[in-house]
């Protein structure tokens, strides 16, 4: 019931559903009541709030502190030296981050962008630690539940990318990343773990892992802000996508304050 609540009072936070829901609520306000002011102020609000959420400049504002959190793992050359934390991890741990259903695809093909982002830089790091074991995370859709799992789909990608289907494990059943944390705890013990999620992500996932009791080395991926040399008018304007990482930075932040609430950082 909780889980469903959260996700519930979250979606309605989001800047699309709020600001679409403050144009209706005044429109229909302006047209039914005589509460016309009320009904402007509310129009006036949602479409500043929506030009405000799908600005590109807004949206590397709020993605730009997450995504910075955890410095990226460089570039790992054979016959050198790992970091020593990176050397210890038994297990990397993928989050999942969705695929669609087409027949006909490969599995690598089939992974959202943010999913494919994760496995590769997972695999990138397994393929240096040749004890480790994968973990790989999402469940099924309730609406497809002859369907393969998210976790099955990353599996069947990683082994497509070279790794061997006896060196990963799976975990199914866990609906969000504090499930998962726990499940992880569960599969690895005390081991250290190389955590690869978005970038934005991070910072929750971390906290989380590490809030289970797992000693968490951060491998952040999928990253959608680049350190920028200098500003263009571009950089300034507005785009379908700007909302989408707004929406991200507002959901990370809303997430990372319910766990906090709860002690779990």
């Amino acid at each position: 019931m909780l889980f469903w609540l959260k996700k519930t009072v979250s979606f309605w936070l989001m800047p699309l559903p709020l600001c679409l829901t403050a144009i209706v609520a005044g429109l229909l306000l302006l047209r039914y009541t005589r509460r016309a002011r009320l009904g402007r102020a509310l129009v006036l609000a949602g479409v500043a709030l929506l030009l405000i959420a799908s600005n590109k400049f807004v949206s590397h504002l709020m993605l730009r502190p997450l995504e910075t959190r955890y410095p990226a793992i460089p570039e790992l050359v054979a016959n050198t030296q790992l970091p020593a934390d990176l050397a210890a991890c038994r297990f990397v741990v993928v989050l999942g981050g969705g695929n669609h259903r087409t027949p006909g695809l490969a599995a690598s093909n089939l992974l959202s962008g943010s999913a494919l982002s994760r496995l590769v830089e997972g695999v990138r790091i397994l393929r240096v630690l040749p004890d480790a074991k994968l973990i790989v995370t999402g469940p099924g859709s309730p609406n497809a539940p002859t369907e393969p799992t998210h976790a099955a789909m990353l599996a069947r990608a990683a082994v497509s990318l070279g790794i061997s289907p006896d060196r990963i494990r799976f975990i199914d059943a866990a609906r969000d990343t504090e499930e998962e944390s726990r499940a992880v705890k569960l599969l690895a013990g005390d081991a250290p773990v190389a955590l690869a999620t978005s970038a934005w992500h991070m910072p929750r996932a971390a906290a989380l892992f590490r809030s289970a009791g797992l000693p968490t080395v951060p491998c952040p991926a999928d990253f959608t802000t680049k350190a920028n040399p200098g500003w263009a008018i571009d950089d300034f304007l507005w785009e379908i996508g700007a909302i989408n990482g707004t929406s991200l930075g507002c959901r990370e932040r809303l997430g990372y304050l319910w766990i906090w609430l709860r002690g779990k950082t």
